[in-house]
């Protein structure tokens, strides 16, 4: 009889710490999943802005069709993005077609003077801040859950109950890597 109560006890540890595992990996990973909604709505705010800024660039700078047409595919680009890779590839290419849309502007000067366009390119930039606290904020999850998902014994249930890594949302910031520039 003092074996089975053992056993028995055993057993009902073995499935609270089952269960307590398998629950802090589903709130890990609705956290991930929350924090990529978050992201997502800061991307949203982001693409609502481009057209509206690259109007305004469009009323000064007409015969810069190119550029325009850059932004606008980068634009959408990003909006169709299926997964967090495609979403980093593709913001990246909208930040270089903005990058362009900015240089632009540099040879309007009634254009950087204009209220609209300052009010706009001061949106984009709160937005971009935005952007980079939502990105960090959904990257520290991911680790989290990745983390939990790696270490022992908790790799043992996210294996039987199938739990994948999450992506990181990464986005390439050449000027953080590279040297940085002074002229004066």
């Amino acid at each position: 009889m003092g074996v089975l109560l053992f056993v028995l006890i055993l057993l009902g540890i073995l499935i609270v710490f089952v269960v307590a595992v398998f629950n802090t990996l589903i709130r890990l990973r609705n956290r991930c999943e929350n924090a990529w909604a978050q992201v997502d709505v800061q991307l949203r705010r982001r693409y609502d802005l481009i057209p509206n800024l690259v109007e305004t660039v469009k009323g000064y700078a007409k015969h810069e069709r190119e550029v325009f047409q850059k932004v606008t595919e980068a634009r959408a680009k990003a909006i169709n993005a299926e997964t967090v890779k495609e979403q980093g590839e593709a913001e990246n290419m909208l930040t270089g077609a903005l990058k362009s849309l900015f240089a632009v502007v540099e040879n309007y000067p009634e254009l950087k003077a204009n209220q609209n366009f300052l009010m706009l390119q001061e949106e984009l930039a709160g937005t971009e801040g935005k952007i980079a606290y939502a990105r960090q904020f959904y990257n520290d999850n991911v680790m989290k859950f990745n983390v939990k998902q790696q270490v022992f014994p908790s790799n043992i249930i996210a294996n039987m109950f199938n739990f994948k890594e999450k992506e990181y949302f990464e986005i390439e910031e050449p000027e953080a890597r590279g040297p940085v520039e002074v002229k004066f």
